[in-house]
C-alpha cells in the first residue's frame, strides 16, 4: 500500500458543534505532509483523532505503520533527567538508542539538567527524540521548532530531511508557513471541518489565482505592489521613479508567499 494514512467520512462533534464534516484525507508513505487551518478549522482535533488520542463518532482512520508523536503540549517528571527519560522510553519500545539522533538533538548536552531546568527549546528537543526512540514509521510533530533559536530550526530541520530520506512519513502541524513551504511535499486545508484544499504549494498558487507581487528597494525605503499585470505595472512604476529620480536598488518579482495564499484561500472559503 502507498498510503500512510488514510481517513474516510471522520466525523467529530461537540455536543451540537459539528467540528469535523466526512473529512476525507490520503497522506502518502514517505512523504512530508501538512494540515492547516485556522484557529477553531477543527485541526487539532482531526489530528487526535487521526494519531489515535481521541475518539470520533464515525468514519474510519487506517494507519498503516508504528507511529511517534510529538505534542504541542507535554510534560515529563520535574526531575527526570533527559537520559534517563531516552532509557526509560527505549525500554518500553524494546529498541536500541540511537546515539547520533541524540547528537543531532543535542541531548547530551543537557546530561546533568533535570526536566524542570530544561528551556523551552530544550524540551522540544526531547520531546521529538522521545517520539523517535521506537524508529517510528509515520511520525506526527505540532509545533516542533516552538522555542528553538536559529540553530535548533536550522538543525531540527535537517533531522526531518533526514528522516525523510530514510522513507519515514512525517505530518508536521506547524504555524510557520514559511517553514511549511520549505519542508512540506503537499498540504491540506481544513475550513470548516472539511479539506479545501490538497495538493503542493505551487497547486494552491493556481488555485488561487494569477496575482503577482512586485517588491521594489530604492534608497527610501521598501515597497510591494500587486498585481495580475507584470508588464504593465512594473513599465508604469518604473516610469514614475524616474521622474521623481529615485535611484531602483532591487526589484523582485513573485507570486507571493504560502501564508498569502492559505489567507486568500480561507478569506474565499468564508465569502
Amino acid at each position: 500500500m502507498h498510503h500512510a494514512i488514510q481517513v474516510r467520512g471522520l466525523r467529530k462533534s461537540y455536543g451540537s458543534h459539528m467540528v469535523l464534516k466526512e473529512l476525507e484525507l490520503q497522506i502518502e508513505k514517505g512523504e512530508v505532509f501538512s494540515l492547516l487551518g485556522v484557529n477553531g478549522a477543527g485541526k487539532t482535533t482531526a489530528l487526535e483523532c487521526i494519531e489515535g488520542l481521541r475518539n470520533y463518532d464515525s468514519g474510519t482512520v487506517i494507519v498503516n505503520g508504528k507511529t511517534g508523536i510529538q505534542l504541542q503540549s507535554s510534560s515529563l517528571p520535574a526531575h527526570i533527567r533527559p537520559l534517563e527519560a531516552v532509557k526509560l522510553f527505549a525500554k518500553w519500545n524494546r529498541t536500541k538508542i540511537d546515539c547520533s539522533m541524540l547528537h543531532t538533538l543535542g541531548i547530551q548536552e543537557m546530561e546533568k539538567k533535570q526536566y524542570a531546568q530544561l528551556s523551552t527549546g530544550q524540551k522540544r528537543r526531547l520531546h521529538l527524540a522521545l517520539a523517535l526512540i521506537g524508529d517510528p514509521d509515520i511520525i506526527f510533530l505540532d509545533e516542533p521548532t516552538a522555542g528553538l533559536d536559529v540553530e535548533g530550526r536550522f538543525s531540527l530541520h535537517e533531522q526531518i530531511r533526514t528522516l525523510k530520506a530514510q522513507g519515514k512519513t512525517i505530518v508536521l502541524a506547524s504555524h510557520d508557513m514559511a517553514e511549511v513551504e520549505t519542508l512540506c511535499d503537499r498540504i491540506a486545508i481544513l475550513n470548516h471541518g472539511i479539506i479545501s484544499f490538497c495538493g503542493t504549494a505551487s497547486e494552491l498558487t493556481d488555485k488561487v489565482g494569477k496575482t503577482y507581487f512586485i517588491h521594489i528597494k530604492t534608497q527610501s525605503g521598501d515597497s510591494t505592489f500587486e498585481t495580475d499585470n507584470i508588464e504593465n505595472t512594473l513599465i508604469s512604476l518604473l516610469g514614475e521613479l524616474k521622474q521623481k529620480e529615485i535611484q531602483v536598488l532591487d526589484i523582485k518579482v513573485d507570486r507571493g508567499t504560502l501564508e498569502q495564499h492559505f489567507m486568500e484561500m480561507t478569506r474565499r472559503e468564508a465569502e
